[in-house]
């Protein structure tokens, strides 16, 4: 029976769906990452467009973000006050970063942030355990760190092959690796990408590189592999004679590659913290890291006193530049 997971942590939220003991669909949200899908966000207009150019807002929001508006009624002065929207989150890309989407509010709209993790996944009809630190580690049993780290290496294999999985600005994309039948490895990589795409919700335009296939009844059935595994809504090309197939999915929020591969501080920082809650001993409980690392945790006194709320433990940060990853909490 599926079971989502539910973890509040320090500075992130994380959220597994489980089936059959494996994670399938896997959700972090972290503090900082801007208003929500929903949110009802007061504005101030900066750019009112033209030329075919978007509307450009600043939020009421920490550090006062942009937003680009859809729907601006005519001869809306700059500088004029708004409420808006947002139909897609701030979005973190390789070399630049894409601001919020926003369309305009239905009037008399209250102001308020939209679902936030917790409510999405009750809203899947699904049921939900809460995990606590002083229980049982049921993200790790379902393999959590396992899956953390073949998205920080793009790596991920399966029986006979590989995905390759590199974010680009222009689209994410996934290379099958492996030998034997071209066929075979082209309809397992099928389903394993799809796998992937559903488990680390990537939206946006994906490219899948196929083992080629010569023949087109070969190309079909790599079509109806990906079609039965890759749940709707999505749209698709047909693989190319080349073993190029592109699909486009809905894109709300960063996908947890993004969040974990583009902000590798921001993940070791959430994955110290984790490993703080669960820390075994008493006294002052050490968390050491890599000074960027600690730097990040400093920054937020808040974590730091909800750690040693949780914990009944004094916490002291201490810097290494020789310690990797996420570094070690004692």
């Amino acid at each position: 029976m599926a079971e989502w997971l539910y973890e509040a942590g320090i500075g992130e939220a994380r959220a597994a769906l489980i089936e059959d003991g494996e994670i399938v669909e896997a959700r972090i949200e972290r503090e900082g990452e801007g208003p929500r899908v929903g949110a009802i966000v007061a504005a101030k207009l900066v750019e009112a467009g033209k030329g075919g150019k978007g509307a450009l807002v600043a939020l009421d929001w920490p550090g006062a973000p942009q937003a680009t508006l859809t729907g601006l009624p005519p001869s809306t002065s700059t500088g004029a006050r708004l409420t808006v929207e947002i139909t897609r989150m701030a979005l973190r890309e390789r070399g630049r970063d894409k601001p919020a989407r926003a369309r305009m509010a239905e009037a008399g709209v209250a102001i308020g942030d939209g679902p936030d993790l917790r409510a999405r996944i009750a809203a899947s009809g699904v049921a939900v355990a809460e995990l606590q630190p002083t229980g049982a580690d049921r993200l790790e049993q379902a393999g959590w760190s396992e899956l953390i780290d073949h998205v920080r290496t793009g790596h991920w294999p399966f029986a006979g092959g590989a995905l390759w999985v590199d974010a680009t600005p222009a689209m994410l994309l996934i290379d099958i690796d492996g030998e034997g039948d071209a066929l075979a490895l082209a309809l397992a990589g099928a389903r394993e990408a799809a796998a992937l795409i559903r488990r680390c919700d990537i939206g946006g335009s994906i490219g899948i590189d196929f083992p080629s296939v010569p023949d087109r009844a070969g190309r079909q059935a790599i079509d109806t592999a990906v079609d039965a595994a890759l749940p709707q809504p999505f749209e698709r090309t047909a693989v190319n004679g080349f073993g190029f197939m592109q699909i486009v999915r809905r894109r709300e929020r960063p996908s947890l590659i993004e969040q974990v591969r583009l902000d590798p501080v921001a993940t070791d920082a959430a994955l110290l913290l984790r490993q703080a809650e669960r820390a075994v001993g008493t006294g002052e409980l050490t968390l050491t890291a890599r000074g960027a690392v600690v730097d990040r945790i400093a920054a937020h006194s808040a974590w730091i006193e909800t750690l040693q709320n949780r914990t009944g433990r004094a916490v002291r940060l201490a810097a290494d530049p020789a310690v990797k990853g996420a570094g070690h909490a004692q």
